[in-house]
């Protein structure tokens, strides 16, 4: 019996194949959030556009979107949830990109990467969310982990497990963060108290707090700047 080969490894199919249409090349960086966010859209039966004016309308900026609860899109758009799920992994793929360059060299060494990486993450989110990044002797990055969600002003948290936790991972340093949806960054009076009650608590056990980083759309504040740690 004589093999033939398939369509795809036959190199007589590939030497006729005709190459497809050229990729358009598109200045994006120079593109307005509208165009950008239709280009996005671009897959909906449904004017992108149109899209694309609606969601900035309805949410405020190109972040609130990508950073907007799934259900909160399609309730807010007609252009498909698979199109809308495309957002989702965008954002999710620029955070973990940010991530990748704040992990390259020790937290306190690469101060400017992790603050563009906890932007990236928090800046838009709509409800109040602590995390905590655990680091190892040499200030690497052994853990960024969710703590606590909350509403649009409050999430509560626990030092006692936060501690707990940095003693599992044998964590020898932690650096707080958490965002404020208002877009306002300064820490407001209940989050000087319980980041003093944690910074007291981890001391107990040899462990170092470097930073709070609170998180808003208008800017960064960070506790070991203001003073406050």
């Amino acid at each position: 019996m004589t093999l033939k080969p398939s369509p795809a490894t036959d190199p007589r199919r590939r030497d006729t194949a005709r190459p497809g249409p050229p990729i358009p090349t598109l200045a994006y960086e120079t593109l307005n959030d509208q165009t950008l966010l239709g280009l996005m859209l671009s897959r909906s039966d449904a004017d992108p556009d149109r899209l694309a004016g609606d969601l900035l309308a309805r949410f405020g900026s190109l972040g609130a979107v990508a950073a907007a609860d799934l259900s909160e899109l399609t309730r807010s758009s007609d252009a498909g949830l698979a199109v809308l799920s495309d957002l989702k992994i965008l954002r999710e793929l620029a955070v973990r990109l940010a991530r990748v360059d704040a992990c390259r060299r020790p937290a306190i060494a690469s101060w400017n990467a992790l603050q563009a990486y906890v932007r990236a993450a928090l800046a838009h989110w709509p409800r109040e969310q602590f995390r905590v990044l655990y680091l190892d002797h040499r200030n690497n990055l052994l853990r960024d982990e969710w703590v606590a969600e909350g509403t649009v002003d409050h999430a509560p948290v626990y030092p006692r497990e936060v501690v707990r936790r940095a003693l599992d991972l044998s964590a020898s340093a932690m650096i707080l963060v958490h965002n404020h949806p208002s877009g306002d960054p300064t820490p407001s009076r209940a989050d000087i108290e319980m980041t003093r009650k944690l910074v007291d608590a981890a001391r107990v056990f040899g462990l170092q707090v470097h930073d709070h980083l609170v998180i808003g759309r208008q800017g960064t504040a960070s506790f070991k700047a203001l003073g406050l740690i």
